[in-house]
């Protein structure tokens, strides 16, 4: 009779705790959503309106399908909070208001997803937080690069892809002349512009190597190479889509090179890009596969 009343307490208490801690959370959660509304809303606004940026609205939603694949790890592990976590959390603030005075989004960006590794150290600990490292990493791939990092990758894609279709035009006997990133033939000149360099397809594939390599790749060296690989991948493919371009302003007409062809093509070359990525980790993993040492590590 006494073992009724008893297993009552006990389901108070733990109502209590529950709702004690779900308080908390809102709180918690609340404060940090007031704090990074601007920094959250501007974000998801590039995303919305640039395409070079578009696929980061996705990002968010793989790293939580990573988190859903280890949630049975996640059930089974054991909460140690750290007051560690404090140090990245005072660092965020910091890089918040740095970022917010100087006007430089990517730091009040990077505060954010600093903030949220802080608070999984301070209420989970630390191997908590090396179990979600992974998924809270590729956060980072939605974030835009700063306009200086962004031109200086930028422009050498630009000219990697110009020379490249410069090379092909002259194999199919078309003559061109290269003055920069501008293709003059004599129909049509083509300009390799920063729209048409590469890049958000260079993005993109990024993203998806990254993903695609943590699902169906084990060796850290081949997710590595296949990250690698991408840059290769969008020279060679954007430089057929600016030769195509070429032969069908060349022998068709220059407004044809424009218009519905310029974007189904990017389409096109896209998921082109995707399929030399998996033909090359397929490759990767049938050579590897024959080496010895490969085979005993």
């Amino acid at each position: 009779m006494k073992a009724i009343p008893r297993m009552a307490d006990v389901s108070k208490l733990c109502e209590g705790f529950s709702l004690r801690g779900v308080l908390q959370s809102i709180l918690l959660f609340g404060s940090l959503a007031a704090l990074y509304f601007r920094v959250i809303a501007g974000l998801l606004a590039q995303c919305w309106r640039d395409p070079d940026f578009s696929y980061g609205l996705a990002v968010p939603l793989l790293s939580l399908w990573m988190l859903w694949n280890r949630r049975e790890r996640i059930k089974q592990h054991t909460l140690t909070p750290s007051w560690w976590g404090l140090l990245p959390i005072w660092g965020a603030m910091g890089l918040l208001v740095i970022g917010t005075l100087g006007a430089e989004n990517f730091l009040s960006r990077t505060s954010l997803l600093l903030a949220l590794a802080g608070m999984a150290i301070y209420f989970c600990g630390w191997a908590f937080f090396q179990l979600t490292f992974f998924p809270w990493a590729v956060l980072f791939l939605m974030i835009p690069l700063p306009v200086i990092i962004y031109n200086r990758i930028t422009l050498p894609l630009q000219f990697l892809a110009s020379r490249f279709a410069t090379s092909l035009l002259d194999l199919t006997g078309v003559p061109v002349l290269r003055e920069g990133n501008i293709l003059r033939l004599p129909a049509i000149s083509l300009e390799v512009a920063e729209a048409c360099s590469g890049i958000r397809s260079l993005m993109a594939l990024i993203t998806i190597s990254v993903v695609y390599g943590y699902f169906f790749e084990k060796k850290t060296w081949r997710r590595v190479a296949l990250v690698l690989s991408v840059i290769p991948i969008v020279v060679v493919t954007n430089g057929f889509r600016i030769m195509g371009s070429g032969l069908l302003g060349q022998y068709w007409s220059p407004e044809k090179a424009e218009g519905f062809f310029h974007e189904f093509s990017g389409l096109l070359i896209f998921c082109m890009s995707c399929i030399l990525l998996w033909v090359f980790h397929f490759l990767l993993v049938r050579i590897t596969r024959q080496n010895p040492r490969d085979a005993l590590a």
